[in-house]
């Protein structure tokens, strides 16, 4: 199952899964384009383990990335509850 977590500026996408038998989490990145339909990627958590990378800059999966990065402690915590509207206290 796929959470929505946060939708950027940009129109970028962020969804994440429930937390894995392993500990991780996918975290899946997705932007419409005109020319490739959509450019996505996969990141794992809590590893920052970058796959499928398709259409994004490396610029624009850093940018991505930091936005990860500060919010890594909500999608992990929102991964075992459920997602954003199953957590407590939001």
């Amino acid at each position: 199952m796929m959470y929505p977590f946060l939708t950027l500026d940009d129109g970028t996408e962020i969804v994440h899964s429930e937390r894995k038998p392993d500990g991780r989490v996918k975290v899946y990145v997705e932007k419409p384009d005109e020319k490739i339909c959509f450019r996505n990627a996969t990141c794992w958590l809590p590893q920052y383990l970058w796959e499928d990378v398709n259409g994004f800059s490396s610029d624009e999966l850093n940018r991505i990335e930091s936005v990860i990065r500060s919010t890594a402690h909500l999608i992990l915590e929102f991964a075992d509850t459920g997602g954003f509207e199953n957590a407590s206290g939001f």
